[in-house]
């Protein structure tokens, strides 16, 4: 890695040499030649509430800007996230509560941090309701700055448009605030991911409609989801939060196909997956790695022991969580005892009964309802990973 000494053309390759876009051509490093630390700015829409290894993606390129001197300008999107961005979407996103924006928005500096250098030299968090909360002349300002036209030659609109699908008008309105972030951020460069590259251009025009100086774009891969076949999303359900336990991060990345292993050791990791290693001990590597960068070394041992004990050496694990069971002389209805056990609902535990997936004491069992008095120190199992002990509550025992 280059220091902050270095040429700018030794650290426009060195932040470019992963990207899929850097444009326009020679502009990072002319941007860099000024000597002046450059305004790197992210914009992370707080639709869900945590942030998951695909954001991580842009957030580590960040890093790199941050460790080379420069500050980056993390933008949490409270009033675009109520536009919803169309980027990939093949329908219009349903509007968010803003109570639950606001909520998501809390936690996202935070997680954020796990990535980023905090100290304020290096970065500067700010909510673009600081300046799109603006008068309806405002508004039509920004609005001039772009066409119709120019906005409708979006893939996205134009796919839409061809299937007869529903463009809302804030939709159109999108990619305009974004591009107005640019402009009160003073953004020297942009960051996101490919989806993102015709809203990166775009305010590009946005900027320079306000006598701004224009930003260069840097476009990122996006990550595989642990399915494989699409991009990590939240909304897919094939994500690893950044939060998520050890154990989870372990076992989920373990659960990606071999056909990933090359997407997730570049883009999460900057390498290759070590040779003479096959997929199953690259995929332990890979999530020892991804444990250790959002925990720690013990941590991910911890998450390795965790997972052989169940799943290799198919043992219950050492600490699980305690349920009561009540020791009335009543038989227990199992759906109940697994919906209080596990949080799903009782139809769903039902249809795992049926399909042999609850074992008590590590024995398959498909019957409804069993003796309380029988159940006292056994343990629960639903699936592979969900364990519970159960205790038999008696006349001393407070309600």
């Amino acid at each position: 890695m280059p220091s902050e000494s270095s040429t700018a053309a030794e650290q426009a390759a060195w932040l470019g040499r992963n990207a899929v876009d850097c444009l326009p051509q020679g502009g990072l490093e002319r941007k860099l030649a000024s000597g002046r630390p450059l305004r790197v700015k992210l914009g992370i829409d707080p639709t869900a509430p945590d942030i998951h290894l695909g954001f991580t993606v842009v957030l580590q390129k960040l890093r790199e800007f941050q460790d080379l001197g420069h500050k980056v300008v993390l933008i949490v999107g409270d009033y675009t996230a109520r536009v919803g961005d169309p980027s990939g979407r093949s329908s219009t996103r349903p509007v968010l509560d803003p109570a639950q924006i606001d909520a998501n928005a809390a936690t996202f500096r935070d997680q954020a941090l796990k990535v980023l250098d905090a100290d304020p030299e290096r970065l500067e968090v700010r909510f673009n309701g600081e300046w799109l909360d603006m008068t309806i002349a405002d508004l039509f300002a920004l609005l001039r700055t772009a066409t119709v036209a120019q906005i409708l030659e979006r893939d996205d609109f134009a796919k839409r448009l061809t299937a007869n699908e529903p463009i809302s008008l804030l939709e159109l309105l999108y990619p305009l605030l974004q591009g107005y972030d640019s402009v009160a951020v003073r953004a020297d460069v942009e960051l996101g991911a490919t989806d993102q590259k015709f809203n990166l251009l775009l305010a590009r025009d946005v900027q320079r409609a306000y006598g701004r100086p224009e930003q260069v774009i840097m476009t990122l891969p996006l990550l595989l989801g642990t399915d494989g076949a699409r991009k990590m999303s939240k909304s897919l359900d094939n994500y690893i939060g950044v939060t998520d336990t050890p154990a989870q991060m372990y076992g989920r990345t373990l659960s990606i196909p071999d056909s990933s292993l090359d997407n997730w050791y570049s883009m999460l990791l900057g390498t290759a997956p070590p040779d003479g290693l096959g997929p199953r001990d690259a995929k332990r590597a890979l999530a020892r790695a991804i444990v250790q960068r959002f925990h720690d070394r013990a941590a991910a041992g911890a998450a390795e022991e965790h997972f052989d004990r169940i799943h290799v050496r198919r043992q219950a694990p050492d600490q699980m969580p305690v349920v009561s069971v009540a020791a009335d002389g009543a038989a227990v209805h199992l759906p109940t005892l697994l919906a209080r056990a596990f949080g799903v609902s009782t139809s769903d535990a039902r249809r795992s009964l049926a399909q042999g997936a609850v074992r008590i004491d590590g024995e398959s069992v498909s019957v409804l309802d069993l003796p309380g008095v029988e159940l006292d120190g056994r343990v629960l199992q639903l699936g592979k990973r969900r364990f519970a002990r159960l205790r038999l509550l008696d006349d001393q025992d407070p309600a």
